[in-house]
């Protein structure tokens, strides 16, 4: 279970760190975004969770939270496992300052609880959700899938594109997930 809320937690940071990279383009000058740090990222399968991110303009936000919440070795490392993933877009909708204020040494465990919301276990396609169907997030809360006219969404947020990983799936929404306690 420690590996899996590493894991949940790491894919969580690397979306927030992606979507840093699209919200310093678009956010006013007084936002400051999170920015990804690539020298403390261990050498990755090109293909992994990690990698995908990492290589995605789109989530420079998440991927400065996986960093910020040292998950980073642990997502790569793990699986399978299926993260959703928040665009920067998703960060940049957020209340001003909760990015900034979440990379924080003093809020970790609060980073790291909102990553683990956006990481189960197994590569769960997005063809295998239902609705109604309920997941168990690595923070040990649940979310709810919904299906309408064909789209799929998780606790209201739409999954708009989806990525098999080496080590399991990647749907990235567009919106970020708040735990019901955050």
């Amino acid at each position: 279970m420690n590996s899996l809320k590493h894991l949940t937690i790491v894919v969580a940071a690397i979306t927030v760190i992606s979507c840093a990279k699209q919200e310093s383009a678009n956010a006013s000058a007084d936002v400051i975004i999170p920015t990804v740090n690539r020298s403390n990222i261990p050498p990755l399968h090109p293909e992994n969770i990690v990698s995908l991110a990492l290589g995605s303009d789109d989530h420079t936000t998440l991927v400065a939270a996986v960093q910020a919440a040292n998950y980073v070795t642990s997502v790569a490392a793990s699986g399978p496992l299926t993260v959703f993933a928040p665009t920067n877009a998703a960060f940049s909708a957020l209340p001003a300052g909760t990015v900034e204020n979440l990379v924080k040494p003093e809020n970790l465990l609060a980073l790291q609880n909102i990553l683990q919301y956006h990481v189960t276990t197994s590569a769960l396609g997005i063809d295998t959700f239902k609705d109604g169907q309920t997941l168990g997030m690595a923070n040990g809360e649940k979310v709810t899938m919904t299906i309408k006219d064909g789209k799929v969404s998780i606790n209201g947020a739409n999954i708009v594109a989806s990525l098999k990983a080496s080590n399991g799936m990647l749907h990235i929404i567009d919106a970020v997930l708040l735990p019901p306690s955050e």
